[in-house]
């Protein structure tokens, strides 16, 4: 498809939104032949409108053989407001033109439930919110209403988490038993790193060193161990951050401490039983999916009946809080397949649920090998995800958090679900973006929150050799950003 624009205003929302109409699909910005798909967007006044007083321009766009050409004009309030509504026509014209809806409609960004959170914040009520999401944003009436109840509950957790004094605290260990298909996350295998783990280790202990100088007063609100997979680690491993964290850092007011034991090929007895003699409350064993024909096809070399056996393994040393992660929308599975998992995650209770809509990123396998998964149905779509939620539901499970990405099947979403009492906090930090989080291993990014809403962060570099030749430059990094 031909994509011809004649300025850069709003190019970035625009390539998301056909991204969303026509995924995909390649977008070439030359001229093409009279009979190309294209859309063409030009702006009549732009470096005058603030003067003009309105943003004039011409969409024109041919789809399948269908040619249409569509005025636009706004009143210049602001440039966001122009933005806006600029969008809103887009969509509309996008939707009579394929037939297809998009259920976050205008939106293009991560966080959808960061407008009413505002909104609410500013006093506004429920109904007036939802009008706004509908008609403005012509977001579906089903995600207007997820996105005011995940706020609502949000706003309530946020309320006793967060503050100008606390900060949570993220440990990525980038290792792990293969690499996914869909993965972009900063991750190597274990195998190829089992030698050089205690360095990597002793970086991670310099930085926690950092951690108990720069951040003296401050109250520690959650920890979240992550990655990679930190089980990948031998228990002796484990046991010494986990110790080192507890005689470093003050834990007096630590609300949440969460790691990830996600692939269920990398738990043992042995591990499970050193993150219990820790104050570890939330720990994560996920399946993705319960078809072993998809988990073969993805690169997770695990059986179903080894992750139903680690649930199990968790559940008899006493875990109570036990997060599972699904993606749907992965290479070749069906609605039918996506129900049964659905019903062994019934069958198994866990208390909270992810439920990731596939989102093929720039760096994954499955991006960079796409030709040979093309073959593979790859979708997802509401009625699907209604039915996960509905299932969730009757569960006892309520929606605590939501994203969005780049590239999603179906255009959807990703939502947390848990049992009351049971949410997970750090993602709620990471998403609304109300606390600092100091970061610490390779590819972690720390963020300082300034009075004022700036935000800014500070990386640690990907490549594990880089991370160990440079940890003091990274730390010094750290001690600039929240000095």
């Amino acid at each position: 498809m031909r994509l011809l624009l004649h300025s850069a205003l709003f190019e970035h929302d625009i390539r998301g939104l056909l991204m969303a109409y026509f995924p995909w699909t390649k977008f070439e910005t030359e001229e093409g032949t009279s009979e190309d798909n294209f859309v063409e967007i030009t702006f009549d006044n732009e470096a005058g409108m603030e003067k003009d007083g309105f943003l004039s321009g011409v969409i024109r766009a041919r789809i399948d053989g269908r040619f249409r050409e569509d005025a636009f004009r706004a009143e210049y309030r602001d440039l966001k407001f122009c933005r806006n509504r600029f969008k809103r026509d887009f969509c509309r014209m996008m939707t009579e033109m394929t037939g297809k809806i998009l259920p976050w409609g205008t939106l293009s960004g991560v966080r959808p439930v960061k407008i009413p959170m505002e909104m609410l914040e500013n006093g506004k009520t429920e109904p007036e919110i939802l009008e706004y999401l509908q008609d403005e944003l012509l977001i579906s009436e089903e995600k207007a209403a997820l996105s005011v109840e995940i706020a609502e509950r949000e706003r309530k957790l946020m309320a006793r988490s967060c503050g100008e004094d606390t900060y949570s605290l993220y440990l990525g260990i980038p290792f792990c038993p293969t690499t996914c298909l869909y993965c972009s996350f900063t991750s190597y295998p274990i195998a190829r790193y089992r030698e050089r783990t205690s360095e990597y280790l002793a970086a991670l202990e310099k930085e926690i060193d950092f951690v108990s100088r720069a951040f003296q007063g401050k109250r520690l609100r959650t920890i979240y161990f992550g990655g990679g997979t930190p089980t990948t680690l031998e228990p002796q491993e484990m046991e010494q951050i986990l110790v080192s964290l507890e005689q470093k850092l003050d834990l007096s007011e630590l609300l949440e401490w969460t790691v990830e034991a996600g692939r269920p090929d990398s738990i043992t007895k042995e591990k499970l039983e050193v993150l219990r003699r820790h104050p570890v409350s939330r720990i994560s064993i996920n399946p993705q999916t319960f078809q072993q024909k998809t988990l073969d096809l993805i690169g997770r070399r695990h059986t179903t009946e080894e992750v139903e056996a680690a649930y199990a393994l968790a559940r008899s040393l006493g875990f109570g809080n036990i997060n599972m992660d699904l993606i749907l929308g992965l290479p070749g599975e069906t609605e039918d397949d996506i129900r049964a998992t659905m019903e062994k995650i019934t069958e198994l209770s866990p208390e909270n649920v992810t439920l990731h809509s596939l989102a093929v990123k720039r760096s994954s396998r499955l991006n960079l090998m796409k030709e040979k998964y093309q073959g593979f149905r790859m979708e997802n779509s509401e009625g699907i995800m209604r039915m996960c939620e509905t299932a969730l539901r009757e569960m006892g499970l309520r929606p605590y958090y939501l994203y969005r990405q780049k590239n999603m099947a179906g255009n959807l979403e990703n939502t947390g679900f848990a049992k009351p009492g049971t949410e997970g906090i750090y993602n709620i930090m990471t998403m609304e973006e109300c606390q600092d989080i100091v970061a610490l291993g390779a590819g972690a990014v720390s963020r300082r929150n300034f009075p004022g809403g700036r935000i800014e962060r500070c990386d640690n570099v990907k490549d594990i050799e880089r991370y160990l030749s440079g940890i003091d430059e990274m730390i010094r990094r750290k001690e600039e950003l929240f000095a």
